[in-house]
């Protein structure tokens, strides 16, 4: 299939994406990435095996666009863990203080 990464026009096959990355290990992924076999890899990875090019030159949306064309799974973000409710002033106090007391969480609209 033809795709355009980077203003360069590339025959990739889904095959040859697979033959490419065989072998390959995963960077640790902080943005978009595909999933090729088992393993999951950073969209700039790919890209930049696949096509040969620095990772300067293309963004992971075209590589993102291109795998998706080509029946690869690909993810918009990584799986962030929970983000927690910061501590309220007097749990962070207490916390502090050695204390095992819970205050109970604040009304945040209060009139």
């Amino acid at each position: 299939m033809r795709c355009v990464i980077a203003r360069y026009p590339f025959e990739l096959t889904k095959s040859g994406v697979l033959a490419s990355m065989e072998g390959v290990k995963p960077e640790p992924i902080t943005g978009e990435s595909v999933t090729i076999g088992r393993r999951r890899y950073p969209a700039k990875q790919v890209g930049a095996i696949v096509t040969r090019q620095d990772r300067r030159d293309f963004t992971s949306g075209e590589v993102v666009r291109a795998m998706a064309r080509l029946g690869f799974t690909c993810h918009a973000h990584p799986d962030a863990a929970p983000v927690s409710k910061p501590a309220s002033p007097l749990q962070a106090a207490s916390a502090l203080l050695g204390g095992g007391v819970a205050a109970a969480p604040a009304d945040e609209h209060k009139e």
